[in-house]
């Protein structure tokens, strides 16, 4: 076994002694390279269970938090997910082992372009991107089955929540502090949401509007 692959190995192990038990959750972790997506002066520590640091100073989440809100989105072979917050592309990356198509938009178009190289190394062709404004979604390409926010909203997603379809399912965080409360949301029959608390969470916080760039 080479190196990335030892390295690879124990980080899934820790997961699932952490509860991330998921089968096809943690294959498809494993399936992609984190150092891939990590910035050149962390290479050394990109199958550390932690999130580091990318441009536009935004991170790349830890590999626990990504399998945590993977496992809790339930992504299924024919699912259209959508993504808030492509960042590095990793978070992406993995839910498009497990997804049909996966939609996702980022506000940082320096990091979008960074992103589609990296999905491109790695040959995913089943992403689709967008610059723009996450609080807004993607209506024209709503309802979507899955919805997952890779950062912390304010207050409920009330806006996004509206694209997803009868039954589906969103993943965010929720606050506006420094620590912000992990949520899942389940469609009901009647229209509603039932709301479940998974754990307290770090994120970059959700920002109105794309960034403006040199």
């Amino acid at each position: 076994m080479n190196l990335n692959n030892d390295r690879a190995g124990r980080l899934i192990l820790s997961l699932r002694q952490r509860g991330v038990t998921d089968p096809r959750v943690l294959a498809a972790m494993e399936s992609i390279d984190r150092a891939v997506f990590v910035h050149e002066k962390f290479l050394d520590q990109a199958w550390e269970d932690q999130a580091l640091p990318i441009d536009c100073a935004q991170t790349i989440s830890q590999p626990y938090i990504v399998g945590l809100m993977t496992q809790a989105l339930d992504v299924q072979p024919r699912h259209r997910v959508l993504e808030i917050g492509t960042g590095s592309g990793y978070q992406c990356a993995v839910l498009s082992r497990l997804a049909r198509y996966v939609y996702s938009v980022e506000r940082y178009r320096s990091l979008l372009v960074e992103a589609e190289a990296k999905l491109r190394t790695l040959e995913i062709d089943n992403v689709i991107t967008r610059h723009g404004d996450g609080g807004l979604g993607w209506p024209e390409q709503a309802p979507f089955d899955r919805i997952m926010v890779t950062a912390a909203s304010p207050h409920e997603p009330t806006e996004l929540l509206k694209q997803l379809k009868p039954n589906g399912v969103l993943v965010c965080p929720v606050g506006r502090t420094s620590v912000q409360m992990l949520n899942r949301y389940v469609g009901q029959s009647d229209g509603s949401f039932r709301r479940e608390s998974l754990s307290e969470v770090r994120f970059v916080p959700l920002v109105e509007g794309t960034a403006k760039e040199p």
